[in-house]
């Protein structure tokens, strides 16, 4: 079951999940994606109870799944079967979703990602300024990724690495 864009209230703190791919989405990549993940929150369910649910593609590079747990718990089973599609069309389109261990960050107003090594070593070296602004990937709920999905680089998870 799906939410639909125009119920989603800002109030409600749905939970969040998060797939940051590597690289921005290409015009055909995003429409399908977006069919495919239209399809399977259709029939998206947790011990057989449909599951409140709906997605967005954030500045082209990123999935981002909402869950309307107030309605229905997303079980270990329905989490499983979400991360089943998005392996399915991590595969497909060599996106690297599950790779965590790289950052993404705006700089002159473009979304670049990076290694995390070679994000770290630019910070440090100064190839990267200190006006960036910084993706944080483990924003849980809803509310949490609306106002600290994308902060400045001192207000971010990077700030102790500069």
């Amino acid at each position: 079951m799906k939410i639909d864009e125009s119920s989603i209230v800002e109030t409600n703190d749905y939970r969040v999940i998060i797939y940051p791919a590597s690289r921005p989405f290409e015009t055909k990549e995003a429409k399908a994606i977006t069919e495919k993940l239209f399809d399977f929150l259709a029939t998206w369910a947790a011990h057989g109870k449909p599951l409140s649910s709906s997605f967005k593609i954030e500045k082209n590079q990123f999935i981002v799944v909402c869950v309307d747990e107030e309605k229905e718990m997303a079980s270990g089973c329905s989490i499983d079967a979400l991360g089943k599609i998005m392996r399915e069309i991590d595969e497909e389109y060599q996106l690297g979703l599950f790779d965590r261990m790289k950052a993404s960050f705006v700089q002159n107003e473009q979304v670049k990602t990076l290694k995390l090594q070679d994000f770290k070593s630019q910070l440090r070296s100064g190839e990267l300024p200190k006006d960036i602004q910084v993706f944080d990937f483990s924003k849980n709920t809803y509310l949490d990724f609306l106002s600290h999905f994308l902060l400045p680089l001192e207000k971010s998870w990077a700030a102790g690495i500069a």
